[in-house]
């Protein structure tokens, strides 16, 4: 119990006296999760709203395919990405293998579906006589859209919220991909498994910190934005 409050009161220590090796790896994990959310969100939100507008032959397949990948297991993107990217893999000559790069590309495809899957429901979910409205007085395609994006936006930032969160907290894709290289690919997730792997708490302990509370202020976003969608 004792080991245990000493490696609590030295995680405390780390954050507080911005340890240069917890700010390393809280950076690599913050840039690695904001660029994979942001591609994500250029195509999810144009793909989720095309398909929400639109009517077609297996739409309805489409939305279950995206519910269903809602729950895609990290490892498995990782297995299917290193398959590709390994020396063996068809682009294994390109290098991505243990770079961050190869990270944004796993966490890209596990943060699509969330974006996508959550913006379908947004737009559905909106009153039709808006789009209707618009036509009616005038509006082109463009400015329809602006108007129907305008009106959901808390909605569609709630899904791009949603997005970073779950790969934020990812471990299987970072591991796989990323190797866990310190300075460059060890993010919060993987940095954890390390050091309690090792009987280090005290960094392991400042990451959960920071870990929890970053995913609480995710939370909270994400709690005021459906507010306002209501």
């Amino acid at each position: 119990m004792n080991y245990m409050l000493e490696a609590l009161v030295n995680a405390v220590k780390m954050i507080v006296g911005f340890n240069p090796e917890l700010l390393s790896i809280v950076s690599v994990s913050l840039k690695v999760s904001f660029i994979s959310t942001t591609l994500a969100a250029i195509v999810g939100v144009p793909l989720g709203f095309s398909i929400a507008i639109r009517d077609f032959w297996g739409k309805r397949g489409i939305i279950i395919l995206l519910n269903t990948l809602l729950a895609l297991p990290t490892v498995v993107v990782g297995l299917f990405i290193y398959s590709l990217i390994s020396r063996s893999g068809p682009i294994g000559r390109i290098g991505l293998l243990y770079t961050p790069a190869a990270m944004v590309a796993g966490q890209f495809i596990l943060a699509l579906p969330i974006v996508t899957a959550l913006t379908v429901s947004a737009i559905q979910g909106m009153d039709k006589r808006i789009r209707k409205t618009a036509l009616t007085l005038g509006a082109n395609n463009l400015q329809t859209v602006s108007i129907l994006i305008s009106e959901r936006k808390f909605a569609i930032f709630s899904a791009i919220i949603a997005g970073f969160g779950r790969v934020f907290a990812e471990v299987g894709v970072s591991m796989m991909l990323g190797g866990n290289i310190k300075g460059y690919t060890r993010n919060i997730t993987t940095a954890i498994a390390f050091e309690a792997g090792k009987g280090e708490f005290s960094l392991g302990l400042a990451l959960g910190i920071i870990l929890l509370s970053i995913a609480l202020s995710i939370n909270i976003l994400v709690s005021y934005f459906q507010k306002k969608t209501v």
